[in-house]
């Protein structure tokens, strides 16, 4: 717990971070579905609203029911708005909000279940993962600072790549010259600059904060009572456990920086918080919420770890949820200073992955081949887009594989999963068992190898007996007592 300042400051940072990200959702929602400006509006607060419920939760925790207990920021996801865009055009907002309602329902039901799965999460797949997230959001950091249409005339337009780009040197700066406190500010210092170098720009416009109220907030169901298509329900069911797998990669990438073991059960009450976001945003016409990315990666360059100053954040998500005006003067902060600031902390995420993925070991096995496969073909939605950043890679394909397929942290998670099991969980005999041999003799007693994951230091010997390899404590044993035994750490053979 820090002192209040202090709180405030970096809370404040963590706002400025993520708000770009949480408003962008229901403005394109709105503007595809032609709502007019209060309606809008009014979707942006109810998104500020829930988003900052789900932030205190998830930092704060209810009970063992509710909240992970990290610095996790949580927003709205931007899984759900493709689908939300899809269901509203064919049969109304109130069947979407009808259909979040369910899926919220059945997140709340699954997220134990979903959370047992955390044992096929090791280092190999998380660390993939941990990467795809922060690569994938490395487009649309390009496009908050040099625009979201590369067809437009003023794209990459010279004043906002020197905003970006000034932004960025700033944030390297700081860090490099600021000791203490001032060093964890260089974020929101850059930020500040940032915003100051905008206004001979004409890009720092305040005129929505004189126009926006001091208190206002939709009532639930403003739409209409909700209604229920069986179609449009499993679309959002399959949103959810998208959403699932992008969070539980962001709280094991935070777990990793806070040095913090994660349990099933620490993950159950994380996403439960996600299927509780979602149940509040079908009554609050508002949207499901997941981890966000930038805000993992602030945590990462600050190194501020108090789950503290993620609450004082959802406080402020609260405030701005109930009082537009407050929300309206962060939103003025012009999209490019807020692209340089992003742009860092999603490559913060990856270079977590990286990090991460330091614990595996690549020798002798077909873990690269994971990475590679992985990486490579869940990029694809990503650098395959149309001109307004839209996936299109997997267009020809039906609505519900589009909402799994389009998603390169989902279509990442599947990927690695899948390929972890296959090459290092499933025993298949090798085609030419002989060639296997001779490829790889036998290894005598007492030759060191390298520590096995999870072994200490006394498991540093090994014997070769019948093409399965035996780690034990040393001084080695007989053979006969290392048959089926296991070494001091609770490892069993492999």
């Amino acid at each position: 717990m820090l002192p209040a300042p202090r709180l405030a400051i970096l809370g404040l940072q963590h706002v400025f971070i993520m708000y770009a990200g949480a408003v962008a959702v229901p403005f394109i929602v709105g503007s595809a579905l032609k709502l007019d400006l209060h309606t809008i509006a009014l979707l942006v607060n109810a998104d500020l609203l829930v988003a900052g419920i789900a932030t205190i939760i998830q930092a704060v925790g209810v009970s063992h029911l509710l909240g992970v207990r990290l610095p996790v920021v949580a927003g709205a996801t931007f899984t759900v708005v493709s689908p939300m865009i899809t269901i509203a055009a064919g049969h109304g907002l109130p069947t979407v909000y009808g259909a979040m309602l369910v899926s919220g329902v059945f997140g709340l039901l699954i997220a134990k279940p979903f959370a047992k799965m955390i044992k096929f999460f090791p280092p190999l797949v998380a660390g993939t993962v941990i990467m795809i997230i922060g690569l994938s959001l490395i487009g649309p950091g390009a496009g908050m600072i040099a625009g979201h249409d590369t067809s437009a005339a003023d794209y990459g337009k010279l004043s906002h790549l020197a905003l970006g780009f000034g932004v960025i040197a700033l944030i390297v700066l700081f860090s490099r010259l600021l000791r203490g406190f001032l060093g964890q500010l260089a974020p929101l210092l850059a930020l500040a600059l940032g915003t100051l170098a905008s206004i001979p720009l004409h890009l720092f416009d305040l005129s929505g904060v004189r126009s926006a109220g001091w208190f206002g907030i939709a009532s639930p169901f403003h739409f209409g009572a909700p209604r229920f298509d069986a179609a449009a329900i499993v679309s959002m069911c399959i949103v959810l456990l998208v959403t699932y797998t992008e969070s539980t990669a962001d709280m094991l990438a935070v777990a990793e920086m806070t040095g913090k073991e994660l349990t099933d059960a620490d993950i159950a009450r994380g996403l439960a918080t996600d299927g509780l976001s979602a149940v509040l945003g079908g009554c609050m016409n508002s949207f499901p919420d997941t981890a966000y990315a930038e805000n993992v990666g602030l945590v990462q360059m600050t190194g501020v770890r108090s789950r503290w100053v993620v609450a004082v954040a959802g406080c402020f998500l609260l405030v701005m949820g109930l009082v537009p005006k407050v929300g309206a003067l962060i939103a003025a902060v012009p999209e490019p200073v807020v692209g340089g600031v992003a742009l860092v902390m999603f490559a913060m995420v990856t270079a977590v992955g990286v990090q991460t993925l330091r614990k595996v070991d690549f020798n002798g096995n077909h873990n690269l081949l994971v990475v590679a496969v992985s990486l490579g073909v869940g990029l694809l939605p990503a650098v395959a887009t149309d001109p307004y950043g839209n996936e299109v890679f997997f267009r020809h394909f039906p609505a519900w594989a589009q909402t799994v397929f389009g998603s390169p942290i989902t279509l990442t998670v599947a990927l690695a999963f899948t390929l972890n099991l296959l090459f290092n969980h499933l025993k298949l005999s090798a085609l030419h068992p002989s060639a296997a041999s001779a490829a790889s003799p036998a290894t005598a007693e007492g030759d060191p190898v390298p520590l096995p994951e999870g072994c200490s230091a006394s498991c540093t010997r090994r014997i070769t007996l019948a093409s399965h390899t035996y780690f034990w404590e040393s001084p080695y044993p007989g053979v006969s007592t290392a048959r089926g035994g296991q070494c001091k750490c609770g490892r069993h053979s492999r």
